[in-house]
């Protein structure tokens, strides 16, 4: 009998959640995610130690001229040349993110997105291989919305409870990226559980619920679990359209023997009684507001991805 990880690519588009191009070569996934924290990472490594030495050097022929400049340009170059590297290896996309602390601005998050993708095009790289990934604020699923008319596909990223999902779905975005584990260390925490069974994982409940809600109504926005903490959460959610995991959990799945039954259908879902949402901002900003979760982690995660873009401009200009 095949493997797990074997099983779940023939129901679920899987996509490695690194930046490391080994990793990626190792299991081979369709697609691929990085962030700041990934790239930090990969950065850090001797391997690639040329990768950030070139983005710095292009950095400052650009005409940036102070410290700063150079840093946000070389990041940048960085974020694409990553993403050009494991496109040499993947047959599918790969998501490259915006700047966190650009989550409330839309006008900054378009501008952004632009410039990253304008990096992709001169190096040959076409549209339909890349995910610009942005946060899931109201202001940022608005500057998808403006992007996805371009022709610039998003992944919409810090996706947290059904309200950011039916915002995203509507302004027609390429893909969202439900956290199933930061869910789940949510409830944990309130909670005082140290753990849930993987059928009543609330992680796994609010995908389930984002997935079969899609399906019900014809969306054509997919559904990327992602930030797992184990192993049942990503076997609980077999048949999502794709799942986003980590090289250690990949491994897991490789190396786990059994059946894999498939948990999420489109066909259960289209026959299921589910009540359509009506979405506009304030009907947003009210569920938003409801939803103690959602609201905590969206602000945690964008602290989160702010700090960890702001350790790597540290990295590259201690390396100026």
């Amino acid at each position: 009998m095949p493997n797990l990880l074997e099983q779940l690519k023939t129901m679920t588009v899987v996509v490695a959640d690194t930046g490391d191009i080994n990793s990626i070569e190792a299991f081979t996934p369709r697609d691929a995610t990085t962030n700041p924290s990934l790239i930090k990472a990969a950065a850090g490594m001797d391997k690639y130690k040329d990768v950030v030495e070139s983005a710095l050097s292009q950095a400052k022929e650009s005409g940036a001229t102070n410290p700063a400049e150079i840093v946000a340009m070389a990041i940048d170059l960085l974020a694409v040349e990553f993403g050009k590297r494991i496109l040499q290896i993947i047959p599918g996309r790969v998501s490259t993110e915006v700047d966190a602390r650009l989550s409330y601005d839309t006008e900054a998050t378009v501008e952004k997105a632009r410039h990253l993708i304008g990096l992709y095009n001169e190096a040959g790289i076409t549209n339909d291989r890349v995910l610009i990934k942005i946060a899931s604020t109201w202001e940022g699923i608005k500057a998808a919305e403006v992007l996805e008319k371009e022709g610039i596909h998003c992944n919409l990223t810090l996706l947290f409870g059904i309200h950011q999902a039916v915002a995203c779905a509507e302004a027609r975005v390429t893909l969202i990226s439900p956290f199933v584990g930061r869910i789940l260390d949510w409830y944990k925490k309130e909670t005082g559980r140290d753990s849930y069974p993987a059928a009543e994982d609330p992680g796994v409940l609010s995908v389930t619920e984002i997935y079969n809600y899609y399906k019900k109504f014809g969306y054509q926005t997919e559904v990327m679990g992602a930030s797992f903490r184990n192993m049942g959460e990503i076997t609980e959610l077999a048949g999502c359209d794709l799942l986003t995991i980590a090289p250690s959990l990949l491994e897991e799945l490789q190396s786990s023997s059994g059946e894999l039954p498939r948990k999420l259908d489109p066909k259960k879902s289209e026959a299921m009684t589910i009540d359509r949402i009506p979405m506009d901002k304030s009907t947003f900003d009210r569920m938003h507001q409801e939803d103690r979760m959602a609201f905590e982690k969206l602000d945690e995660g964008i602290k989160s991805f702010a700090a960890a873009q702001e350790a790597l401009e540290a990295q590259l200009l201690a390396l100026l």
